[in-house]
């Protein structure tokens, strides 16, 4: 059976997952394995006074303990910082590397001192007690917006205080000038301060990482929970520990969910590589999910200030935005993303006359911050969404409508926003019309009426979303075995998003190939000779790109082997469906077999090679995914408890490869952005640093009967700037998910007189809020 583009075929690797034969990285075993147990600082900021390990070193079945100024003896360098473009026009003159392990210094909880290497994980744990470190305790900053005020507690006293970038845009004086004015002169104005709350990933399968040398080369294989296994060879191999990044093979297999926190290096890896080669042994660490929540890089953490000034017919003239992005306590390697990504899509799907942004990127006392699904997108989609709706109340003018005045009409595409980025196509209106329509919109105030019956509140939320996504280029790969079967050896990664199946659907389309014959090699960097990995909803839009040049080269390639075998020219030989032919005539030749004769050892022209394969590349450009989604609430104002009761989503994500995978994706970014909204996040006592929510007992999850049902829908605009006319899906829902369901809530308190709630908007924050509006 041959499957092509837009068919929903059940995903390929589901049966592999549901019957347990999955290969995650902690299924990885060897002989002569030891355990890696890191010893971790309790303190948000100290100076370290002295490290005494000559206790654990001497412990029943320790391997070696390792710390600082070990790393620092024998010259291994930190973890090297985020690096802004090289054409950007702002670049700050100090960026800190992350020690594997600190020596004078510890800026965090969590912050790694030490590590022990035993026979067994309870041996490490135990060596790992005997160690004794003098701690200094110094004065702590634990919030973005402390930390940019002048005279805090400094993270880095190189720096002036903790402010480590701040960009303004636009940079014009005048503009400025300009925008003041107009917010000045604006028939109404609408002021925010809003928190997009910090989060912590909790992916399924927690990080890990297994580092095994090899007994007869100088080589060491490190398995990983990564999302970019090439990088993490290219990092630990030159900017760590120094040595050519042959002598490091990096493997990546199943991987439990990523979202942004495994595209990201930690010290845990090169560390265990590091004890690898001392050792000549097998190191494995795994953390509990206690450790993870202490060591995994967070998400969010942003204050922003924002307003935004509208004309007596509603359209708005002007938005200004002070944003405060909390990086923590390092600069990782991503760690600029969020906040460069959150500053340019301010520009939202609106058509903007004026804005002025202020961002600033702020050093505190608290675990770093990393892109977490949306990266920057579900922020910025939060503060202008969030004040069009409350500008709507404010002005009594219907939401939807609001949002109809200011969208950016299709007449205007491509559209060059205030900020960077060219939206090459959509339709708004017509995708939030049609949401309108499938939501019931209009039947509102009949279910207001029937909840109001029963002592609930009911609200209804409306939010437009646009993100940008697809970045960097990419390397696919097509190659044959003699039997016709082929094997996709992808630069791209997949962690849960369905690349078996998607890429497969592809090339079976393309070339005529059952699904059943095409197998995807990804995530080893001695079997994939490159790759970038996934990150930003980039596979499709980008490695999609790049494996349709590969396929069009292997046609071209057959081509050339079919008119040597059918005695034609190269330029009568069409291909469809599988098969070349000479064309107007019946003679013809299926691919395989063309393949087949490929690699004969003898009798065949050696101009045309032996076998068949070809690589693709490709550096399409970003593209910019949108939708409306609506959503409808139900609150009990003795409780403050939130049920979502309807949820709708009407996407333009482009063309579909294939609607469930889809459909996975936005339920699960949706699920995400309902977490954020009314449940997840990661506190720390802003006095002493020390992280408050490291259990489930205190960090929240959505369950199953906290999401409703959705109703998923699409209105595609084809984007021309990928062969495939695809979008980016997999951040899509959570860019939108948080404004909405907040939206739906305000909506439903408004009429009691509460006008604000911050996320998440727990029943306790509900109440507190009813109760003081009464």
């Amino acid at each position: 059976m041959k499957f092509g583009m837009g068919q929903a075929v059940a995903r390929v690797e589901d049966p592999r997952f549901l019957t347990g034969r999955g290969k995650y990285t902690d299924d990885v075993e060897f002989a002569r394995q030891t355990h890696m147990y890191v010893v971790r600082s309790p303190h948000a900021s100290a100076e370290i006074r002295r490290i005494d390990v000559s206790k654990a070193k001497s412990a029943p079945g320790v391997v070696l303990v390792l710390t600082g100024a070990d790393a620092e003896a024998k010259g291994i360098k930190g973890l090297p910082p985020a690096h802004l473009p090289p054409d950007f026009p702002i670049h700050p003159k100090f960026a800190p590397e992350r020690p594997l392990l600190c020596a004078k210094t510890v800026r965090c909880i969590g912050d790694p001192v030490a590590a022990v290497v035993a026979e067994t994980l309870d041996q490490a744990r135990d060596a790992a007690e005997l160690i004794t470190v003098d701690y200094a305790p110094k004065p702590v900053v634990a919030s973005a917006e402390k930390a940019a005020q002048p005279g805090a507690p400094k993270v880095w006293p190189e720096m002036e205080g903790n402010v480590w970038l701040e960009m303004r845009l636009p940079p014009v004086p005048a503009a400025l000038e300009a925008i003041d004015n107009a917010l000045k002169g604006a028939h109404h104005v609408t002021k925010l301060k809003l928190y997009n709350n910090r989060l912590s990933t909790n992916s399924m399968e927690t990080r890990g990482c297994v580092a095994a040398p090899h007994q007869l080369q100088d080589k060491i294989t490190l398995y990983t929970s990564s999302q970019f296994p090439h990088k993490v060879r290219e990092v630990i191999a030159r900017d760590v520990l120094h040595f050519p990044e042959t002598q490091l093979q990096v493997v990546s297999g199943d991987v439990g969910g990523g979202f942004g926190l495994k595209g990201e290096l930690y010290v845990e890896e090169p560390l265990s590589v590091w004890a690898a080669r001392e050792s000549g042994r097998p190191v494995r660490w795994m953390p509990d999910r206690t450790e993870a929540m202490v060591s995994d890089a967070h998400g969010r953490d942003l204050v922003a200030t924002a307003e935004m000034g509208f004309d007596q017919d509603g359209r708005i003239v002007a938005m200004r935005v002070d944003n405060i992005f909390n990086l923590g306590a390092y600069l990782l390697g991503n760690g600029v993303v969020t906040p460069l990504l959150g500053t340019m899509m301010l520009t939202h799907a609106y058509d903007f006359p004026a804005i002025d942004v202020r961002t600033r990127m702020v050093f505190s006392h608290t675990t770093p911050t990393t892109p977490y699904r949306g990266a920057g997108r579900p922020e910025a989609n939060y503060t202008v969404d969030r004040l069009i709706d409350a500008a709507a109340a404010e002005m009594g003018i219907d939401p939807a409508e609001l949002r109809r005045k200011n969208l950016i009409p299709p007449s205007k595409m491509p559209y060059q926003t205030k900020l960077m980025h060219k939206y090459d196509c959509g339709d708004f209106v017509k995708v939030m019309d049609k949401a309108i329509q499938v939501a019931d919109w209009k039947g509102f105030e009949k279910r207001r009426e029937e909840s109001k019956s029963q002592g609930k509140l009911r609200g209804i939320g409306l939010t437009y979303y646009i993100e940008a996504c697809g970045i960097f280029n990419e390397r696919m790969e097509l190659r044959f075995d003699p039997t016709g079967n082929v094997s996709i050896i992808a630069g791209t990664h997949s962690h849960g998003q369905g690349h078996e199946t998607a890429f497969a659907q592809l090339v079976s389309g393309w070339l005529g190939i059952d699904m059943e014959k095409i197998r995807l090699i990804q995530g080893d960097t001695d079997q994939v000779g490159f790759g970038r990995g996934t990150y930003g909803s980039r596979s499709l839009s980008v490695g999609g790109s790049a494996l349709k040049m590969a396929a069009d080269g292997v046609i071209e390639k057959g081509r050339r082997w079919a008119a040597h075998l059918l005695e034609a020219a190269e330029t009568d030989i069409e291909f469809k469906d599988g098969m070349f032919a000479v064309a107007g005539t019946d003679k013809r030749i299926p691919l395989a077999k063309v393949v087949e004769l490929s690699f004969v050892p003898m009798g065949m022209p050696i101009h045309l090679g032996v076998g068949i394969e070809a690589v693709g590349h490709s550096d399409a450009p970003s593209t910019f995914p949108n939708g409306c989604m609506i959503c409808e609430v139900e609150i009990d104002p003795d409780t403050g408890k939130v049920d979502i009761d309807r949820f709708t989503a009407v996407n333009d994500v482009g063309l579909t490869v294939n609607p469930l995978l889809l459909a996975g994706q936005v339920h699960g970014g949706v699920a995400q952005g309902v977490g954020q909204a009314l449940m997840e996040n990661v506190a720390f006592d802003p006095d002493s640093g020390q992280l408050l929510t490291g259990s489930f007992m205190d960090y929240c999850m959505p369950r199953a009967d906290d999401v409703p049902n959705f109703t998923i829908d699409e209105l595609p605009t084809p984007t021309k700037t990928n062969p495939l006319g695809v979008k980016g899906a997999g951040e899509a829902g959570t860019v939108g998910a948080t404004p909405v369901v907040i939206n739906a809530i305000l909506n439903a308190l408004r009429p009691l007189g509460v006008k604000d709630i911050e996320m998440p908007a727990t029943p306790h924050k509900v109440w507190q809020a009813i109760h003081a509006a009464r």
